[in-house]
């Protein structure tokens, strides 16, 4: 099942227009029924809007890396069910490398946060940038369990909602690009602060901060509930976040860049990062009205606050 990108019908035979990738219902399949951007460059002499609908029937043998894609990850190939729920697989993938963190290495390999071993695997460290893969794991690496159950609720409520508008393509290069470059932008500061013994870092609220700048950007106004009760508009929770962050992490109540235990300056990357692609997107793709509690449920108001309270290195 899918949803429709112009009316967010559920489909169970969606519709992918070959013009702008996006996933229709039977009635806005057609290009002129969801304003594609591709009848504005249709130039076809023959007065024939080609849909691409049978491609293979004219060009037998023809696999191109578009069609292989489609065949991969659409409906019923045999990662069909990524499409549309990469929220859900960052959220397994935390958890699985949180079992990782503190009961695999730990008790089975003998590698305790501590150990050289556990750091160099999970921890963005500014001693050790050229660890490419940290880079990767530090998003879904976490400081306890506090840090990723504060994670995993903003993932679960604001993740499904940006992945429906932006497509999962789109929603998954903002999550990794947002995590990595607040990453970064923690541990370069701490370098350079500091110098290649300071704190390194873990946790996906730089990605997550991504995905509420991209939020914030499409409906500023939408009403959310901080801590489940108090309500307020996104954009209040969104730059009351920002200028927390900003306060503690310039010195005013964190001790100085590094902000105490919290990596607010990876916040902070993050949210720069949604707000830009938020403004990039803006008007190409649909506008939330609601958070949606689990795949295909009702409009519910979600929590506030991503990353919650932090250890040390956490973001």
């Amino acid at each position: 099942m899918a949803t429709c990108d112009e009316c967010g019908k559920h489909e169970n035979m969606p519709y992918q227009c070959r013009r702008c990738g996006d996933t229709f219902c039977a009635e806005h399949r057609l290009p002129e029924n969801h304003d594609c951007p591709g009848l504005n460059e249709w130039n076809d002499p023959s007065g024939v809007f080609d849909s691409g609908f049978d491609d293979s029937v004219q060009n037998p043998g023809r696999q191109s890396a578009q069609s292989l894609t489609d065949r991969l990850f659409g409906t019923g190939g045999p990662l069909g069910y990524f499409r549309g729920n990469m929220s859900y697989v960052f959220l397994g993938a935390m958890w699985i490398t949180f079992a990782l963190q503190y009961f695999i290495f730990p008790f089975l390999l003998g590698a305790g946060p501590r150990s050289l071993l556990w750091r160099s695997v999970f921890v963005l460290s500014p001693g050790q940038i050229e660890f490419v893969w940290t880079w990767i794991t530090s998003i879904f690496a976490h400081g306890g369990f506090t840090h990723i159950a504060f994670n995993s609720i903003a993932l679960y409520f604001f993740g499904p909602v940006v992945e429906q508008y932006l497509d999962t393509k789109r929603f998954t290069a903002l999550f990794f690009g947002a995590g990595i470059i607040a990453g970064l932008a923690q541990v370069l500061s701490t370098l350079f602060t500091v110098g290649p013994f300071g704190a390194g870092v873990v946790g996906a609220s730089g990605a997550i901060m991504g995905i509420l700048g991209v939020l914030t950007v499409l409906n500023p106004s939408l009403k959310v509930y901080l801590y489940f009760i108090i309500p307020m508009p996104l954009w209040l929770l969104t730059f009351g976040f920002a200028a927390f962050s900003i306060v503690a992490g310039f010195g005013a109540a964190g001790g100085g860049l590094m902000g105490g235990n919290v990596a607010h300056l990876a916040h902070l990357a993050g949210l720069v990062i949604g707000l830009a692609y938020g403004a990039r997107v803006k008007g190409r793709v649909g506008v939330p009205n609601s958070l949606q509690f689990g795949r295909g449920g009702g409009g519910m108001g979600g929590p506030g606050g991503p990353g919650g309270p932090g250890g040390p290195g956490r973001r």
